[in-house]
């Protein structure tokens, strides 16, 4: 839809944005209804769950700043669209690594941090940034919006804007050459001007115009590579198997049967029906992880417990039992999901014993079975993991959007990401040739 120039002088006298450090007095309906494509870490319960339960602020270097997209006057506004973002202190917990760039700037005697993050945090899935209401201009609204976040940035002094697990659509409006508008042909995105983001928290504005408004389209583009299992309407697991070729159909066999020969027994709980003593496990499940490798935890227990009232049917726990454990009635690993209208996402896992291909079983068969079983169109089980793909997960590319106001790290940056990216687009291609499938079945 576009607007004519009229419209959009219209449209913006009418529109109020604001930026909260927190969404405790957003209705969660108001909230939720700014995106629609069933995404359980974009809804209000989540992500005011984050914020509650002590797994922000100072001690993860995650400060939440929500803006808000008002249209209407005081007393009969409505929230037409949001964007989460956080005002960033580190890299920690966003799986789009810019140490490099970090490094850069402090050799250069200037700060990257503090920066501001558009995402979820902790949690490399894609999805929407900037939410717009559905009967709301989309392309116009996100362009809009994506100025009022950039204008405040500079106000800020943050050195960078960043855009992470993105939408495709999204990617492309704020890396488009815009066209010139006319009376006839115009975008919100128009040289008219923008609503202008608040110069603090809690503050809002009247939109107004500018002599020189932050454009919303030059945002540099990056993409990166992810494994995405896809369902093709599978009737069973044996169903999905017999798209592998003869050998690697035996080796995932083989990898179950290691699981069923050891006794443990699989089994699949929605996060509604867990007492609070089995959240104490999933919880320590999720710790032992990080005391195995490195890191701190950054959820905590209040987490857990708060997204399993909260959201409990959109949680799925997969939890192994072993009969010949000296606590049977214990589980000795679990794996935890979120489950959308459309696509499972894996996220987290642990365990207190090691068995042999269990964490395939538990972290990805269980997942593609519970797909099969729900007719959900897709799997996301996670960032990184190249063996993944040898188990029926698609080569994916994931995006992310960047605006650096430093002209020369800008250009920079630019070089660099124009120099990665036929590298990961060539990785990425290159890696389905270790799919499963037989090479008839490929185009899946």
């Amino acid at each position: 839809m576009l607007l004519t120039r009229p419209q959009i002088r219209q449209m913006k006298q009418q529109l109020q944005l604001e930026v909260r450090d927190s969404l405790e007095a957003v209705p969660a309906a108001h909230w939720n209804a700014l995106c629609d494509d069933g995404n359980p870490f974009l809804r209000h319960e989540f992500l005011h769950t984050l914020d509650q339960t002590g797994c922000l602020g100072e001690s993860t270097g995650w400060y939440p700043r929500y803006f808000l997209l008002w249209d209407g006057d005081e007393d009969s506004r409505e929230l037409i669209g949001g964007v989460p973002a956080y005002v960033k202190t580190n890299s920690y917990g966003e799986f789009v690594f810019d140490w490099a760039w970090a490094e850069a700037y402090e050799r250069h005697q200037m700060e990257y941090y503090p920066k501001l993050v558009s995402s979820i945090p902790f949690t490399p899935a894609t999805g929407q940034r900037l939410l717009v209401r559905a009967d709301q201009p989309y392309e116009q609204t996100v362009s809009l919006m994506a100025r009022a976040v950039r204008q405040f940035a500079d106000s800020q002094g943050y050195s960078s804007v960043h855009y992470l697990f993105l939408t495709e659509r999204e990617s492309a409006i704020l890396s488009a050459v815009e066209p010139v508008a006319t009376d006839q042909q115009a975008e919100s995105a128009s040289e008219d001007g923008t609503a202008p983001a608040t110069s603090g928290d809690d503050a809002a504005q009247t939109a107004g115009e500018s002599e020189q408004p932050p454009q919303a389209n030059d945002h540099l583009k990056r993409i990166d590579c992810q494994y995405h299992w896809q369902n093709d309407n599978y009737s069973d697991f044996d169903d999905f198997l017999a798209l592998c070729t003869s050998r690697r159909r035996k080796t995932l066999r083989r990898e179950r049967r290691h699981v069923s020969d050891a006794g443990l027994r699989l089994e699949q709980r929605l996060g509604s029906s867990l007492s609070q003593t089995e959240w104490r496990w999933v919880h320590r499940f999720y710790e032992s992880t990080f005391d195995r490798k490195w890191g701190n935890p950054s959820l905590t227990l209040a987490f857990f417990e708060t997204i399993g009232k909260k959201m409990g049917d959109q949680v799925l726990i997969v939890f192994a039992f072993d009969d010949e454990d000296e606590q049977p009635e214990w589980p000795v690993a679990c794996s935890v999901m979120f489950i959308g209208d459309s696509t499972l996402y894996g996220r987290y896992w642990g365990c207190r014993r090691d068995y042999h291909s269990l964490h395939f079983e538990a972290c990805y068969y269980q997942g593609i079975e519970y797909c099969i079983a729900n007719g959900i169109a897709r799997f996301e089980p996670g960032a990184q993991g190249e063996h993944k793909i040898t188990r029926g997960f698609l080569p994916t590319i994931t995006r992310s959007a960047h605006y650096v106001a430093h002209p020369g790290f800008r250009d920079a940056i630019a070089d660099f990401l124009s120099q990665e990216r036929p590298y990961i687009e060539q990785r990425c291609s290159g890696l389905a040739d270790l799919l499963p499938f037989k090479a008839e079945t490929l185009s899946l």
